[in-house]
């Protein structure tokens, strides 16, 4: 039990310094969590859980920089990003554990792939040239379902749907991942608390200890290369990636 608590300690620490920095932290809290014995949904609701005060941290460093989207006000997205999150929990919840633990391998190598390769990917959906309210709105109601299923790479999805849409404001891009983050995640995680989904006293521990990464990830990642910090988060992704196909 002491090991087992000393290792989930140990990865939300460090998944809350990656979120500071860079994101990444899912690759972390999800892979812990299942060694440690959590069903495989169990252990991306109780992961999710972990990492929510960080998504709403980050809204209140932002708050200044929130800004409409194409006319569209920020009630409207938060609804379509509520919404979709929602919808997203749903389908985890509903999802047997044998069939999320055959594709968490591949929701962790997408994620990766989302990490290492989400600036291309910006830029090949800005040259797609969409446009419009109703585009805007199913993107980021697509997006959000992707999140409250699975967290991983849900910040560079959102920062690529954003540019999609001629956003180039980098600080008001961030407040809005942050706010559509912590939206989407504050409605799935009420759902998986609600479908029993969280192991609340593993939820309450890792919380506590990704608050403390997420502090010290902000202090000591602005002296770190972002090179070497996207390096490092694309090599423990592929690494758990590995992990999980070979299992």
């Amino acid at each position: 039990m002491v090991t087992t608590s000393l290792l989930l300690l140990a990865a939300a620490f460090l998944a809350g310094a990656m979120n500071a920095v860079a994101g990444g932290g899912s690759f972390l809290t999800l892979p812990a969590l299942i060694y440690a014995g959590v069903p495989p949904v169990a252990a991306n609701a109780t992961g999710t859980v972990a990492l929510l005060p960080g998504y709403a941290s980050g809204v209140y460093g932002y708050r200044h920089d929130l800004e409409p989207v194409g006319g569209v006000g920020l009630v409207t997205l938060s609804v379509v990003s509520l919404t979709g999150g929602l919808i997203g929990a749903a389908l985890l919840l509903v999802t047997p554990d044998s069939v999320f633990r055959s594709i968490v391998p591949w929701l962790l190598l997408v994620a990766t792939a989302l990490f290492a390769f989400g600036g291309m990917l910006a830029a090949q959906l800005r040259a797609v040239g969409l446009h419009g309210t109703g585009a805007m709105l199913a993107t980021l109601f697509v997006v959000s379902v992707y999140g409250g299923y699975f967290n991983g790479g849900l910040g560079i999805l959102l920062l690529a749907q954003l540019s999609l849409f001629g956003m180039t404001n980098l600080n008001a891009m961030n407040a809005l991942k942050n706010l559509f983050s912590a939206v989407l995640t504050a409605i799935a995680v009420a759902a998986y608390a609600v479908g029993g989904a969280v192991e609340w006293s593993y939820a309450a521990l890792m919380t506590v200890a990704a608050v403390a990464g997420g502090y010290v990830g902000a202090r000591v990642g602005r002296k770190v290369p972002s090179r070497i910090l996207r390096a490092g988060i694309i090599a423990v992704g592929l690494a758990m990636s590995v992990l999980f196909f070979l299992k």
